[in-house]
């Protein structure tokens, strides 16, 4: 098998659930809300669904606001990508992973602007050798089709296997399977599912490197 790995962005390589957090501070600060308003907005949030513009639409039913959802919408995606973080030991993880000869790239669903920021300003797109958007390419996980575009932006195709690293068991996981990868589920502790149909289950996104380190096959 050859040394392809690809991997999930939002909360397996940067945790969106904190910057969202951060994110509905700041929201119902701004705004002057009152401060249980940050509880409905998180409670709302169910690990990124409703989709944002149903989110922003409930959201601005729920307390008034003047703004057009798509306005609401524009400015969370402008502002997210600066409320992210990823953490050194992921960073020198996705180079050492490079160093040892693997390919490595991320692949994830969303919009292309949200994505692309996230990427770009928590220094993700300086270790990886590229990354494949379903905004920007039209086609989402779990669809084998952008797994394809994830290999071929690292030089390499689908054909000979590789790594699908990810916390959504059906986009992550099935998806990789389907797409012919050997998969490693980043199982937050939200989730108890006996039939995951992952190789490996680990509770954070360095162990999975520890586990690809492990592996042998060509380069």
């Amino acid at each position: 098998m050859q040394r392809l790995a690809l991997f999930d962005l939002d909360n397996t390589l940067i945790d969106l659930d904190a910057a969202f957090a951060r994110w509905a501070t700041e929201f119902v600060a701004e705004r002057g809300l009152d401060a249980e308003a940050v509880d409905w907005l998180m409670a709302l949030d169910q690990d990124g669904l409703p989709h944002r513009e149903a989110f922003f639409a409930r959201t601005r039913e729920r307390f008034g606001l003047p703004d057009p959802v798509e306005e609401l919408w524009a400015a969370y995606r402008a502002r997210m990508p600066l409320l992210v973080h990823c953490r050194p030991e992921v960073l020198t993880g996705l180079s050492e992973l490079r160093e040892a000869g693997w390919r490595v790239a991320i692949i994830t669903n969303g919009t292309a602007d949200n994505q692309l920021g996230k990427i770009e300003h928590t220094g993700l797109a300086d270790v990886v050798d590229g990354y494949a958007l379903s905004g920007a390419e039209g086609v989402r996980k779990p669809e084998s089709a952008l797994f394809d575009v994830a290999a071929r932006r690292c030089g390499l195709t689908l054909a000979a296997g590789g790594w699908m690293i990810g916390d959504r068991l059906g986009a992550d996981i099935a998806g990789g399977r389907a797409a012919g990868l050997r998969t490693i589920w980043v199982n937050r502790g939200e989730q108890s599912e006996p039939d995951h149909g992952a190789d490996h289950v680990v509770s954070d996104v360095v162990e999975a490197m520890g586990i690809l380190r492990t592996q042998e096959g060509p380069r």
